[in-house]
């Protein structure tokens, strides 16, 4: 099964409002939590806001499905919950502990990503290497650039590097709107790194993270929707 990005959300019913409600809730608690981005970065409204978004997005998957649900879903979930911890437990961990944890629990929701994926890998641009090459270039260029800075750390960089590359890749196989997605959300985890281990940072920076990261995710959990309802054999 694949799915084309300009598909609309099979969805109907009772689920599609449970889903449209789940996607607005996150909708709002996003647009709160980038102003706070802006005007407070390190204040309450900022953290509370952003331990809330993961579980919005699941709780938008969760009511856009029908149970049983399928492997797909059932690892995407697990993907969405590990990425939750990523934006909880390094709040209580200090110094380079705090990142470790933020880079481990987002390494496990990178492979359940990629293994939700992995039947989908035969439509993906694994097909294609040049166009995999792109990607292995883009991790190239970023660990170079964050090579000197990152010391010890730089081995649990690239590892997870490589497995957020891996799922990007992977992405592409339930079409257009999971591959844009899994591209967006290596960019914002290669803006996290610039400012953690080079001297780049853009105005804003952390406004510009949150909100790749959140587009990123938002729209794999849309592919994924669709790739599910969709009829078997499209």
């Amino acid at each position: 099964m694949s799915s084309s990005g300009g598909e609309r959300l099979p969805v109907a019913g009772g689920a599609a409002a449970r889903m449209w409600v789940a996607f607005a809730a996150l909708a709002g608690v996003t647009g709160v939590h980038l102003v706070a981005q802006i005007a407070a970065p390190e204040g309450v409204v900022s953290d509370i806001t952003q331990v809330l978004l993961m579980p919005l997005l699941a709780a938008a998957l969760f009511a856009g499905t029908n149970g049983p649900r399928s492997r797909l879903v059932r690892l995407v979930l697990v993907a969405l919950f590990f990425s939750w911890l990523g934006d909880t437990v390094p709040r209580f961990v200090a110094g380079d502990g705090g990142f470790l944890a933020l880079v481990g629990c987002f390494l496990v929701a990178q492979l359940f990503y990629a293994a939700a994926f992995w039947p989908y890998h035969r439509q993906s641009l694994l097909a294609r290497p040049a166009a995999v090459a792109v990607y292995a270039v883009a991790l190239v260029i970023l660990v170079a650039l964050c090579r000197e800075q990152a010391g010890t750390l730089l081995v649990p960089v690239i590892v997870y590097g490589l497995a957020l590359v891996t799922m990007a890749v992977l992405a592409t196989g339930l079409g257009r709107t999971a591959g844009v997605g899994g591209a967006i959300f290596l960019i914002s985890d290669s803006l996290i790194a610039l400012r953690a281990f080079t001297d780049m940072e853009l105005p804003g920076h952390g406004f510009w993270v949150m909100l790749t990261y959140v587009v990123g995710q938002v729209l794999l959990v849309i592919a994924v929707v669709t790739v599910d309802r969709a009829p078997a054999g499209k």
